[in-house]
């Protein structure tokens, strides 16, 4: 019996032992895959802490790269301002008034705000600038809103011409009509221009920028430089418009002092009336002194009076220059396409059309643009381009049959404003005779197109 029950409960007893060890054996292994988890996440942990520790130091590096920088420009201000007599380093002055508040500017500080023009040329800076080297400088950094002659694009200011307009009732003030002084027009463009990147230009820019304005408004030649030498030289066209506010000294004492109450007049009339506005009293006035007016029309109980002022005397007719004898368009045609081509004149001319480009155009394809296109135009109809707007002056040659010849060429091209007087275009012309030449033997070429 005791045979039996050992066969029977040893492999009992042995079945549970193999059974205790699986189950601690997967205890444990579950308890490896779970370190090693949280090691892993560790690990991880710690790379993302070391990357951000590296972005953290290179900004703290670029940002000490800046401060460095700006230690450094801090640093060239004050040496340049030490050179005008002074140091930013040194104390300020004690407070000034009697409040405490406030104190005296340092020599340094008024030297840098003290930087106007007088109009005898103190405080010009030393500088020079001719008008080819202005032009080309206006081009790039005044035209967009100036135009290429200045005579302004959209709403932006027009700074040339007008000079037979400051008399009329919507007169065209510019630089050139208006100005009287033309220190103000180098320190308004050394100050303020060019638009959106103010004190952008160097001394010899503004030199040149001012010089071409003042060509731009007929007032130099084209071989003219401007410089702190000969600034004072130039006489604006306008030198003479203005005059010095003396009212201070010669009508403020009649209206400050005791108001007179003597020899006072019995009756006071009204010997003058407002022509173009309403606004003289009804009663009081004298009859004979009053314009023509209306016969009174009543609406109800209100009573008004129109006033009209006297007739104008008929405007006399304007002297007309004397017109060549109309000459049939083929005609010149032919005349002109007769004419032998001097290439390297047509070259020269090319060169100088670089002055137009911006408004006309030429050669196969050319479009009106700001101005007309310009093929054929020797023996066209002057004001005869179709599509084209052209200003009321163009529109009255055409009327009276004129016709672009050599002869009237040179003559605008001369000074167009002279030649057809209230034209639009801001070009002030060509003075050299053998850029007129060159030009129209230019324009010439394209007369097939």
């Amino acid at each position: 019996m005791s045979k039996s029950l050992s066969q029977v409960f040893l492999p009992a007893f042995g079945g549970t032992a193999l059974l205790l060890a699986a189950a601690v054996f997967l205890a444990n292994r579950q308890h490896a895959e779970n370190k090693l988890e949280m090691l892993q996440a560790r690990v991880e942990t710690l790379d993302s802490a070391r990357a951000d520790a590296r972005r953290m130091a290179a900004a703290e590096a670029g940002r000490a790269e800046e401060l460095a920088q700006k230690v450094a420009e801090i640093e060239a201000a004050m040496a340049d301002r030490a050179k005008v007599g002074g140091s930013l380093s040194r104390p300020a002055p004690a407070q000034d008034g009697p409040l405490g508040l406030g104190r005296s500017a340092l020599a340094e500080e008024i030297h840098a705000w003290d930087v106007d023009i007088l109009p005898d040329g103190r405080g010009l800076p030393e500088g020079r600038g001719d008008v080819f080297t202005g032009e080309e400088v206006f081009a790039e950094a005044c035209a967009s809103c100036h135009g290429d002659f200045a005579e302004g694009v959209d709403n932006w200011p027009v700074l040339a011409g007008g000079f037979d307009t400051l008399a009329d009732k919507d007169p065209v003030k510019t630089v050139g009509s208006y100005w009287p002084y033309l220190s103000t027009v180098w320190d308004y463009v050394h100050r303020s221009m060019p638009f959106g990147d103010a004190q952008s230009l160097s001394n010899d820019d503004v030199y040149a920028i001012v010089a071409y304005i003042l060509y731009s408004n007929d007032l130099v030649d084209d071989e003219f430089e401007l410089s702190h030498e000969n600034f004072a030289e130039v006489r604006m066209h306008n030198a003479d418009g203005f005059v010095v506010d003396d009212r201070p000294s010669t009508e403020y004492p009649h209206w400050t002092g005791e108001p007179c109450m003597a020899n006072c007049k019995e009756t006071v009339a009204i010997t003058k009336r407002a022509t173009f506005l309403n606004v003289t009293p009804e009663s009081g006035g004298d009859a004979m002194s009053a314009p023509e007016t209306a016969p009174e029309t009543t609406t109800g109980t209100t009573t008004s009076t129109t006033t009209v002022s006297p007739a104008e005397p008929a405007a006399a007719p304007a002297p007309t220059a004397e017109v060549a004898p109309e000459v049939a368009p083929e005609a010149v045609a032919v005349a002109v396409a007769e004419a032998p081509v001097d290439a390297e004149l047509v070259k020269a001319g090319e060169k100088v059309f670089r002055k137009c480009k911006a408004c006309h155009t030429v050669g196969t394809g050319a479009k009106n643009k700001t101005g007309p296109q310009l093929n054929a135009l020797l023996g066209r109809q002057i004001g005869a381009v179709e599509g084209f707007r052209y200003s009321k002056v163009f529109q009255a040659a055409r009327e009276e049959g004129r016709v672009w010849d050599e002869a009237s060429l040179i003559a605008f091209l001369a000074k167009p404003k002279s030649y057809l007087k209230g034209t639009k275009m801001a070009f002030s012309g060509l003075k050299k005779k053998g850029d007129q030449e060159a030009i129209i033997a230019y324009l010439n070429s394209f007369r097939g197109e």
